[in-house]
């Protein structure tokens, strides 16, 4: 019986020894060598999922020589789709074209079209307008939205026009812009149609589809002005400005473009991100090419739409 305790206290002394030793090292080791391998099968199942995407052609980037002749080849294409394409506000003259531009902000060239007619008749000069008492003018242009703002505008520029231009529009941008309430993009306007001055017109239209196109990535209207400007001659600017403006009014929207109904599709780097079903699409299309009024109640005689309907008389008082 003495044998027998003496047995285990040696076993305990070679078991602390080890334990404090090897022991820990094993453990160490062993636990080091699966992580290793469970690391290793990690790498490796990422690399594998990840080789497909890198075998996968990605799209080269555009030249810039590729990126101006497609560009190009889409106006051409907008002539041939538009060739009535034109200012949607209507004008006589360059003061009646400088007030609806202005009074075309965050509404619709119809909604200004119907009023501008009863302005027009109480005020068609700047002296007229300047003269006009703030309340009388907020109501004429009421309908528009943002009246008093415009107001503040409209009166501005009527009082610059006459007292520092003779009452005459100036026919440079340098001076349009120094007119309250006018900006590059309304200066662009008058000047392309009222003086066949060249002028690029950035509206939410035209920026939506410049970036849409891959003709810019800018944001800003003057900076996306100068990227589009130095991709077309001089000559195009205005009606290529007119020709965008009515692809993005009638098929390429904000929300839903109709993209399975647009002509250019196969010249367009963001095809699909509308509707791309073609019977679909074509229920998108909007005024003369969904069968609808236009914006302009006295449109070029070569529009094949119907003319915008006048405004309603308001309702007489009971």
């Amino acid at each position: 019986m003495n044998d027998t305790p003496e047995k285990p206290t040696a076993a305990k002394k070679v078991p602390a020894k080890r334990t404090t030793t090897k022991a820990p090292a094993k453990k160490t080791a062993a636990k080091t060598a699966p992580a290793t391998k469970a690391t290793t099968k990690a790498v490796a199942k990422k690399t594998t999922a990840k080789a497909p995407a890198k075998k996968a052609p990605a799209r080269k980037p555009e030249s810039r020589t590729a990126l101006v002749r497609r560009a190009r080849r889409i106006n051409r294409e907008l002539a041939e789709l538009y060739p009535y394409a034109h200012p949607e506000l209507d004008f006589t003259n360059s003061f009646e074209l400088l007030v609806a531009t202005v009074l075309s902000a965050q509404t619709t060239d119809m909604r200004v079209n119907q009023t501008t007619p009863r302005l027009f008749a109480v005020a068609p000069t700047p002296e007229d307008m300047a003269a006009l008492p703030p309340e009388e003018l907020e109501e004429l242009i009421r309908p528009t939205g943002f009246f008093r703002a415009k107001t503040k505008s409209l009166l501005g520029l009527s009082a610059a026009l006459r007292d520092r231009f003779g009452g005459e529009v100036p026919g440079r941008l340098e001076d349009l812009v120094t007119l309250p309430g006018v900006g590059r993009k309304t200066a662009n306007v008058v000047l392309g149609n009222a003086f066949g001055v060249p002028g690029i017109t950035v509206d939410t239209h035209f920026g939506r589809l410049a970036r849409r196109f891959g003709w810019t990535t800018q944001e800003d209207a003057d900076k996306v002005e100068a990227d589009v400007a130095a991709i077309f001659p001089k000559s195009e600017w205005t009606m290529l400005s007119h020709r965008v403006v009515f692809h993005g009014r009638r098929v390429c929207h904000s929300r839903k473009p109709a993209c399975g109904a647009c002509p250019i599709a196969p010249l367009c780097p963001s095809y699909g991100e509308g509707e791309t079903d073609p019977e679909k699409a074509r229920k998108l299309l909007k005024y003369e090419l969904g069968g609808q009024p236009g914006q302009r109640l006295k449109p070029p005689a070569d529009y094949p739409g119907q003319p915008a309907p006048p405004m309603a008389p308001p309702a007489a008082a009971s």
